[in-house]
C-alpha cells in the first residue's frame, strides 16, 4: 500500500509558502486529516489555527491567523470571513456540491476586496480525481437545471394582463 499523505502534506506546504505570507485558508473533509495537518505544519514551523467560534472568526477577519483550517461541514450559510483572507487550499474533497460551493463562497462573496485563488490538491489517479470531476459535472447539472427554471419562470401566465388562454412571455406573447 503506497501512502499519499507524504507528498500532499508536502504540496500543502508548498502552496502554503507561495502565498508569500498571505493568509491562507485550508480545508479539510477527513477529522484524520485535520490531526495530520495539524501535526505535519507543526513539524515544519507553520502554525495553524480552527475556526471554530466567534473570537476565532473575528481574529481571522483581523489578519491573526495566518494559517487556519476549516471542515466544510462547519463553513456553512451565513459565515463571513471574507476579510481575513482570499486563498482556499482543498487538502481533502467532498463530494457535496453545496458543501464545496457554501465553503468557497466564504471567501468568494460580497465585501471580499482581493482576487479569490481555490487551490485542489488532487493526486494522480486516486479517488481526488474522481471527486472534482463528480463536483464539475454536479455544477454543470445544476446551472442547467436553474437555466432550465429561468426559461419558465419568463414565461408564466399573467391573470388579467393578457387574453385567456395565453400566456406573456418575455419578448411578447405565446
Amino acid at each position: 500500500m503506497i501512502t499519499l499523505f507524504p507528498a500532499t502534506a508536502w504540496l500543502l506546504t508548498l502552496t502554503i509558502e507561495q502565498a508569500n505570507g498571505q493568509n491562507v485558508l485550508v480545508c479539510y473533509w477527513y477529522k484524520h486529516d485535520h490531526r495530520r495537518i495539524q501535526e505535519y505544519l507543526a513539524a515544519g514551523g507553520i502554525r495553524t489555527r480552527d475556526l471554530k467560534d466567534d473570537r476565532d472568526i473575528a481574529d481571522w477577519n483581523a489578519g491573526k491567523i495566518p494559517v487556519a483550517l476549516i471542515s466544510p461541514a462547519s463553513a456553512g450559510h451565513g459565515l463571513n470571513i471574507q476579510q481575513g483572507g482570499h486563498i482556499l487550499i482543498w487538502f481533502s474533497l467532498v463530494w457535496s456540491l453545496e458543501l464545496y460551493q457554501q465553503t468557497n463562497a466564504r471567501l468568494w462573496r460580497q465585501g471580499q476586496k482581493e482576487v479569490v485563488t481555490i487551490h485542489h490538491l488532487v493526486t494522480k489517479d486516486s479517488i481526488d480525481e474522481q471527486v472534482l470531476s463528480a463536483l464539475k459535472r454536479k455544477d454543470v447539472t445544476q446551472q442547467n437545471l436553474i437555466n432550465a427554471v429561468k426559461a419558465q419562470i419568463k414565461c408564466l401566465p399573467l391573470e388579467g394582463k393578457v387574453p385567456e388562454g395565453r400566456m406573456r412571455c418575455e419578448g411578447g406573447a405565446a
